[in-house]
């Protein structure tokens, strides 16, 4: 009886497969606006996968290397002081990389990638409208209906005080999420300015103004977000695409005005004054910390670094745990602190040497595939090539701000980068099979 009515049930998932990446993709679109709906959507989505192609996912090395370092953060955990904190901490990984393996399997093609974007740009617009509202027109926001399945908190102001942070708790939590939609809508962008010039597609300029309007406001939301970070990766995306488009001009009006901004924040004082009746300080003063002038050396990442890594080297094997930071950088700082700005450097306080380094080279393999199939394969055409790019440079933005924050802290931006990670992947996987059956088709 058990085993005919499991039967049943993986038919049933079978038989929804076809619409499955539909789900996933109505689960992108409301995340933002409400995690709880759209993670229980990607979870069915990702059952579905696992039902159906476990004997594909089951065989991919790159999915044995999450499986090893599953197991070396659960070692890890077990030899933690506090284990329920390490135990709990598991929860913002383990179910990633699950989500990671399935959608790998699920996304195969350009038409996915391309789709994703669009959605995950589309479902921006609200939150940053919220945000605006929320700086500009004062607007707050207390709303919970049945309890978490939809949950909207708006603190009037921003979050700290000045600065954009919506639906996210953060105003660096919102504009990590903000630096990555940029990066695919400015793509997105792209490409629709190429086939509305190249292609003298004119009568639907439809999609192009809806894009232009997402870019600027995005733009304009990151950088009232007041994230030094979120900034320079703004930028840094920019640069990236002006060079890959070959646009040398506008490389050099980018480095121009980013010089300028230095040069203000942290030239000697005579240039400095120059370049300052210039930028504004809004800018300058946010860079080099003048605007806030009497910030404890605690809250220095520069502190919050040599404390992680002193951790790490004293337990280089297990590490202290998952969630232990925070109260360790208390006892000695007596400063509460989250973590320590630094997701590579916290892995190997809490984890350990040994599993931070295969998590860091598995995410290097997935970065250096990708980089050859964009580079060597004469299976993507021109049109794809961008929008394939655009994930690339996705990810390396993700990286930097894992460089200088944590961002798997938020369910919604810790979801969204284990996709794109997983589409990037995914693609790899699938044109690497298909060079191997032309190359030996018997």
């Amino acid at each position: 009886m058990l085993g005919a009515s499991l039967n049943k049930v993986s038919d049933y998932f079978k038989s929804r497969w076809r619409s499955s990446w539909n789900y996933s993709l109505w689960a992108l679109l409301i995340f933002p606006l409400s995690p709880l709906l759209g993670a229980v959507t990607i979870g069915f989505v990702s059952l579905i996968t696992w039902l159906k192609q476990s004997h594909k996912i089951n065989r991919r090395p790159l999915n044995w290397g999450f499986a090893l370092l599953s197991l070396l953060l659960i070692v890890s955990a077990g030899f933690a002081d506090d284990k329920t904190a390490a135990f709990l901490g598991l929860f913002n990984l383990l179910p990633f990389f699950l989500l990671f393996v399935a959608h790998s399997a699920l996304i195969q093609t350009f038409v996915q990638l391309r789709q994703m974007a669009w959605v995950i740009v589309i479902g921006s617009m609200p939150v940053i409208i919220l945000g605006l509202g929320q700086l500009f027109l004062g607007w707050s926001l207390k709303l919970e209906i049945l309890w978490v399945v939809l949950s909207w908190t708006i603190a009037p102001g921003g979050n700290p005080p000045g600065r954009i942070a919506s639906l996210f708790l953060h105003a660096n939590t919102f504009a990590a999420y903000l630096t990555i939609v940029f990066i695919l809508s400015l793509g997105l962008w792209l490409e629709q300015w190429q086939l509305y010039r190249g292609l003298g597609i004119r009568k639907n300029s439809l999609p192009l103004i809806f894009l232009t309007v997402a870019v600027i406001t995005n733009f304009i939301t990151l950088i009232f977000t007041n994230s030094r970070n979120g900034w320079a990766i703004a930028i840094f995306a920019c640069l990236a695409y002006a060079l890959y488009q070959g646009w040398r001009i506008l490389v050099a009006g980018v480095a121009a005005i980013v010089s300028s901004v230095l040069l203000a924040a942290f030239a000697p004082s005579p240039v400095a004054q120059f370049f300052r009746r210039v930028v504004p300080a809004f800018f300058w003063a946010r860079l080099n910390d003048d605007m806030y002038p009497d910030r404890p050396v605690a809250l220095m990442r520069k502190t919050q670094w040599e404390f992680a890594l002193s951790l790490a080297k004293e337990h280089p094997w297990t590490g202290w745990g998952l969630r232990s930071f925070s109260g360790l950088y208390k006892a000695q700082m007596q400063i509460p602190l989250g973590h320590p700005h630094n997701l590579f450097l916290m892995l190997s306080a809490e984890t350990g040497f040994p599993s931070t380094f295969l998590f860091c080279g598995l995410l290097a393999w997935i970065l250096i595939t990708g980089v050859q199939l964009l580079r060597k394969s004469k299976y993507i055409n021109t049109e794809d090539r961008l929008i394939f790019f655009s994930y690339l440079l996705a990810f390396i933005g993700w990286v930097l701000l894992n460089t200088v924050d944590v961002t798997l802290f938020d369910f919604r931006l810790n979801a969204l980068s284990w996709l794109i990670l997983a589409a990037i992947s995914g693609v790899v996987h699938r044109y690497k099979q298909q060079y191997r059956l032309e190359s030996h088709p018997n």
